[in-house]
């Protein structure tokens, strides 16, 4: 699940201008494969290097005991956390393509909504692991070439029917040129 959330942070870095609809053959699901399509006409980030901060608005386990709660917030942390990356002229023009590749290595996701034009998403994904459970995200910001905002939530189920609840916003802005 780790590395869809991680896709789908990264998925507002490419959009800019395209058209809302995903659902290339019409049976009302929009494959992994079809959002990858559509995100070719998506605008590619610009090169360089971005910082990105995450921050966990919102964790809710229902039925878990107030302990396993209280242990999992202070694991997520309730601080921002920031990170820098650089983003080559390369990765920048696979775009989606290849994060939606590592998004899929073990987990069968696709989009229930994918709408992406005007410089905003609205999405929701929803994947299952086998043995692992399922997850439906949903995904609504804003975005440039050089920035985004994105707030993601996450409604997950394990396989043994224990539930978590998940808000979390990310910001990624353009900082300058990638050190050499």
């Amino acid at each position: 699940m780790r590395r869809f959330i991680l896709a789908a942070v990264s998925t507002l870095a490419l959009v800019g201008c395209g058209s809302p609809s995903a659902d290339a053959d019409g049976d009302g699901e929009i494959t992994m494969s079809e959002a990858v399509d559509k995100s070719k006409e998506i605008v590619k980030p610009q090169p360089g290097k971005y910082r990105n901060t995450v921050q966990l608005v919102n964790l809710e386990l229902p039925g878990a005991p107030k302990d396993v709660q209280d242990m999992m917030k202070q694991m997520m942390g309730s601080e921002p956390r920031t990170t820098e990356y650089c983003l080559t002229k390369e990765e920048a023009e696979r775009g989606f393509e290849e994060m939606a590749k590592q998004a899929q290595d073990d987990e069968d996701c696709s989009f229930e909504k994918f709408d992406a034009a005007g410089g905003k998403i609205d999405a929701i994904m929803n994947c299952k692991a086998d043995g692992k459970g399922m997850a439906r995200m949903t995904l609504q910001g804003t975005g440039t070439r050089t920035s985004s905002q994105m707030t993601m939530t996450v409604d997950a189920k394990g396989p043994d029917g224990n539930a978590m609840m998940m808000t979390m916003k990310s910001n990624q802005e353009r900082i300058g040129e990638c050190d050499s």
